[in-house]
């Protein structure tokens, strides 16, 4: 069985070293954060990693256009009935 290896540091050294402490807790390393001599935090991985590679064109075919005109400026008609409330 493996064993698991603990890294203790203190809270001064895991302020200035934190990039650091969060690439190992990436690794699989367990950091404890320590005041005074006692534990008070763990710096853990919170997921597994994963390899899967995002996938382009997912949302292909899900868009739906309502007025492939709506560029377009408004007549006047339609300002008025906008402006009227009735649009």
């Amino acid at each position: 069985m493996a064993r698991i290896e603990i890294m203790k540091v203190s809270v001064a050294e895991a302020k200035n070293k934190l990039p650091k402490l969060i690439k190992k807790a990436e690794n699989g390393e367990r950091v404890t954060i320590c005041r005074r001599g006692k534990p008070v935090a763990d710096l853990v991985r919170t997921t597994k990693p994963t390899r899967k590679k995002p996938e382009l064109g997912f949302l292909k075919g899900k868009k739906v256009v309502l007025d492939p005109d709506w560029w377009k400026p408004m007549t006047d008609e339609e300002v008025d009935a906008f402006l009227a409330g009735r649009y």
